[in-house]
């Protein structure tokens, strides 16, 4: 199946229209998982009051598995000796998805940014909510186009893909990625009570693939996980990845991107 070409949502089916405005992007570097959570709250909870700009945090988890809303405990493979021999934590959140995997080498993502009202439910209308992540998915498909990977979507599924072609062409690949779509990045996101944005995307860059054997990856059994070190040479920077990145962001969601360190 093709990846489908990413349309910008106009504003009565997407994502509210967010007026051009400045971004924070932090670079946190190595935080672990709880420590890193405890930050999206402060920062969500100081944008809501007005107190803080939109933020884009940019960093890296020790390994980490987390569960999503919809985790089945069934798709975590190792038992608790296992986990501890790989040094591993498991957390249960509040994103939406499944299980997947947090570690070294991956760049994760955690916009905190206002997407507007909340319809008389509490919630963030659906067009709105699938049209965030769907932009999520066009700033990582922009991002590796610029460091020489062409990815895309999958219909139906959640998350940025490598068409088998592609993988066929790679001796590093595992052979599923041959057969069909491999995933290279991987979305699970909230919308808070004002709504503000909680939790983001992970993007393989050069992480020990072997942790993902340690779970059912979103409960997908039908296809693999593929990274940047699988198919570029030499492989980006996890620095260089995250400054693309960030430009990739500010051109999708109309912001001007301000570095800050920490």
């Amino acid at each position: 199946m093709p990846p489908t070409k990413t349309a910008d949502p106009s504003p009565t089916s997407g994502v509210a229209h967010l007026k051009a405005s400045v971004c924070h992007v932090r670079r946190l570097g190595l935080v672990p998982y709880l420590e890193a959570w405890k930050i999206q709250e402060q920062i969500a909870a100081e944008i809501a009051d007005g107190a803080a700009p939109p933020t884009l945090l940019l960093l890296e988890h020790p390994h980490t598995f987390t569960f999503g809303r919809r985790g089945q405990s069934s798709n975590l493979l190792w038992d608790r000796a296992e986990q501890a021999r790989r040094g591993v934590e498991v957390h249960w959140v509040d994103r939406g998805g499944d299980v997947t995997y947090h570690g070294p080498g991956q760049l994760i993502g955690y916009p905190l940014i206002p997407l507007g009202k909340l319809d008389p439910s509490g919630r963030l209308p659906q067009a709105d909510f699938v049209g965030y992540i769907r932009r999520i998915e066009d700033c990582l498909i922009r991002s590796m186009a610029r460091l020489g990977l062409v990815t895309g979507q999958v219909r139906g599924l959640t998350g940025v893909w490598v068409q088998p072609d592609i993988a066929s062409r790679c001796v590093h690949c595992p052979p599923a990625a041959r057969l069909k779509p491999s995933k290279i990045a991987s979305i699970g996101v909230k919308v808070d009570v004002h709504g503000i944005t909680r939790h983001g995307f992970a993007l393989n860059v050069a992480p020990d693939m072997s942790y993902w054997q340690g779970i059912v990856p979103c409960g997908l059994t039908e296809f693999a996980m593929i990274s940047l070190a699988d198919l570029l040479e030499p492989v980006p920077s996890i620095e260089d990845v995250a400054e693309v990145v960030a430009e990739a962001f500010g051109d999708v969601f109309g912001y001007t991107m301000a570095s800050r360190v920490g």
